[in-house]
């Protein structure tokens, strides 16, 4: 049972108007660059002494940064088209497109259902129409500056208004989310359309998984798929491999988890879901998805 469901917040964040990201493409990304990165630092005092860096890299991470541990507050126009133009010029050459993409019968000649595919790769450049955020409970993303996290990797190529709306979703909500729930807004300046923010549970170092931890895993893929499936456009959506990083859960058992919830749902589940992408960052995780997939 959803804690705040859908029709609640819907309206509240224009889940249903599509988001227009800015069709200007930068020539000089230095000089906007610059001009972000001061407006963020005049407005908070206790950055007043912070310089700005000489290299474009490094004032690129000051940048974001900086927008990772902003505070919710809304952001002028200005700032937000110049964002924008910023975060889509990023985008123009690094994009994914889902049709490129092998399924798993191709990959490995079985019978596996061509819905699956697997891909290992950044899941902020792939334009599956939804992808999947592994949240914390607190849902307004990470705010420890350029940590490595997906969190923190999906807010900061959609831009400070993914915030704004997750924000918006938990003050109407008034408690932290449960683990293994879910929750959908725009994809902003991401080539998806939505995000799927979900909790998974953390197992700490050392300790063993329980059966519960397990249970709370398979609800946040049955979350997920229950509600992009009330959304029509939603035709493809990308998992990343929820707990596996800094929650903790073990790599062989959350993949098994994934797949078997995935496709169990979709056997007993009517749904308009054309490919479902199990997307992983690193080597390991993608050996461990393909395993699950051979048996």
């Amino acid at each position: 049972m959803q804690q705040l469901p859908l029709q609640k917040y819907s309206s509240l964040i224009d889940l249903k108007n599509k988001y227009t990201a800015s069709s200007v493409f930068l020539n000089n990304q230095v000089a906007i660059v610059d001009e972000l990165t001061e407006i963020l630092l005049k407005e908070n005092d206790d950055l007043k002494n912070v310089e700005n860096p000489r290299h474009y890299e490094d004032k690129r991470k000051l940048l974001r940064g900086l927008l990772n541990v902003r505070k919710t507050m809304p952001l002028d126009n200005e700032f937000l088209k110049k964002l924008d133009a910023l975060l889509q010029t990023e985008l123009k050459e690094k994009g994914v497109e889902v049709e490129q993409l092998d399924s798993i019968s191709k990959l490995l000649a079985n019978n596996q259902s061509d819905k699956f595919l697997l891909w290992q790769g950044d899941i902020t450049q792939l334009n599956a129409d939804a992808i999947v955020n592994a949240a914390n409970q607190y849902m307004l993303g990470c705010f420890q500056p350029l940590h490595a996290c997906i969190d923190n990797a999906i807010h900061s190529a959609a831009g400070p208004q993914l915030r704004e709306d997750c924000n918006t979703i938990m003050s109407i909500q008034k408690e932290l989310e449960n683990t293994g729930g879910a929750k959908i807004t725009r994809g902003y300046n991401l080539p998806a359309k939505f995000v799927l923010h979900t909790v998974g549970p953390i197992v700490p170092k050392g300790a063993e998984l329980t059966e519960k931890q397990k249970e709370e895993l398979a609800s946040c893929y049955k979350s997920c798929l229950e509600l992009a499936n009330e959304i029509d456009e939603i035709k493809t959506i990308a998992f990343c491999a929820i707990s596996t990083g800094v929650f903790g859960f073990p790599k062989p058992a959350a993949a098994r988890i994934a797949v078997t919830t995935v496709n169990e749902w979709l056997n007993n589940k009517a749904n308009h879901f054309e490919k479902i992408i199990f997307n992983v960052f690193s080597s390991q995780d993608y050996k461990e998805y393909l395993n699950v997939f051979q048996f």
